[in-house]
């Protein structure tokens, strides 16, 4: 039987997260669309975002299921779960949505749509109009989809514990167990992905909510296997067995990958309806790179640090506010025409730096905790 609290998936939650960071550090490089880029992007960055690309957000949400069980068996009740959510998720949302995103569109339709106001004016003028600018839904939650999803997952699960009887959610969970035992662990999800895929395959992650069904099947399945992960930690032993072959896998597909891409530069999307085998190859990738990471994680991961809690605290204000620096940063070396190596240099010190700012600075002013996602002193989870 695992420790009731598990080190590893504290460090995975980390790492990913901090990836996520540096991902979007990249986006400012590489061709695709967002809200600020260099003047000239470049292709070959594609390569080493697209190594993550296919399961950096299951990741995320495989462990936030794992730490959303673990609140729950600390607070022991759905009603209290939901209200430790609420507070813990909707109020950074709101402060985000109001505070630290708008910069973001307003960068956006400045350097791609000619948008002549300056902030100030778009933000009492513009951003409230809920509506669309340019295309653009404003106001906007940006980056912190994640969140608003998370919650959403959450809601739902918390709707489960508090209809199911305890002697249900057992038996669930004790068929789930033996569904995702031994070799399970790593067919059994991809399967599922892959009916989600031949079921939807033209969707496009939106990250709107409403018209987003695919996603949400998409990533309900990590969320729930890593609540799966915390309630019958024995499932551990199945991810012990798989990750090795899996983190072959992964390999063999990420070059597969890299090579079509190679071989066909510029290809656009497929037309709608079309399944392809670069899909199925990115989905073997993307899961098989889960169960590695979360292997890697349990076996060499797993134990303690000095600094591990307040890197764990710090990891959702640092999300809040990453990307804002990122867009803000990147549209001053934009500006100053900064070439792509200084740009990198610069972006990830001032966003690093930026971020410990916001989290040291948040984390000392009482009134501050709540919107920086931050529990209350003394306040339990």
């Amino acid at each position: 039987m695992k420790a009731t609290r598990h080190y590893g998936m504290d460090w995975l939650r980390i790492g990913a997260f901090a990836l996520l960071i540096l991902y979007h550090i990249g986006m400012y490089f590489v061709p695709w669309g967002w809200h600020v880029k260099i003047a000239q992007p470049m292709d070959w960055v594609q390569i080493p975002m697209v190594a993550t690309n296919s399961w950096r957000l299951p990741l995320l949400f495989l462990v936030s299921g794992y730490a959303s069980a673990a609140l729950f068996a600390k607070l022991g009740g759905a009603g209290a779960f939901m209200r430790s959510r609420s507070a813990r998720l909707l109020i950074p949302l709101v402060f985000g949505m109001i505070v630290i995103i708008p910069v973001q569109p307003w960068i956006e339709l400045v350097t791609q749509h000619g948008y002549a106001h300056g902030f100030a004016h778009f933000w009492l003028h513009d951003y409230f109009r809920f509506g669309t600018l340019e295309g653009i839904v404003l106001p906007t939650w940006q980056h912190l989809w994640f969140v608003v999803y998370l919650f959403v997952y959450t809601a739902l699960a918390a709707v489960l514990l508090a209809i199911l009887p305890a002697a249900a959610r057992a038996r669930i969970a004790d068929a789930a167990a033996r569904l995702l035992g031994g070799w399970g662990m790593l067919a059994v999800p991809f399967a599922v992905w892959l009916v989600i895929l031949f079921a939807f395959p033209g969707h496009r992650d939106t990250h709107a909510l409403f018209d987003d069904g695919p996603a949400h099947l998409h990533f309900l399945v990590p969320f729930f296997i890593g609540w799966l992960l915390r309630v019958r930690p024995v499932l551990f032993d199945a991810v012990a067995r798989c990750w090795p072959v899996a983190a072959g896998l992964a390999v063999a597909a990420y070059a597969w990958i890299v090579w079509a891409m190679w071989m066909a530069p510029g290809e656009g999307p497929p037309p709608s309806g079309i399944v392809t085998p670069f899909m199925v190859v990115r989905l073997i990738q993307g899961w098989a790179s889960i169960i590695a990471l979360v292997g890697i994680a349990d076996r060499y991961a797993n134990r303690d640090h000095p600094r591990r809690a307040m890197l764990a605290e710090a990891v959702f204000p640092f999300y809040i506010v990453h990307q804002t620096i990122i867009v803000v940063i990147g549209w001053y070396l934009l500006q100053e025409r900064v070439s792509a190596l200084p740009s990198f240099l610069i972006l990830i010190a001032v966003t690093v730096t930026g971020c410990w700012l916001f989290y040291a600075i948040g984390r000392s002013i009482g009134w501050l905790r709540p919107l920086i996602g931050l529990q209350r002193r003394g306040e339990r989870a």
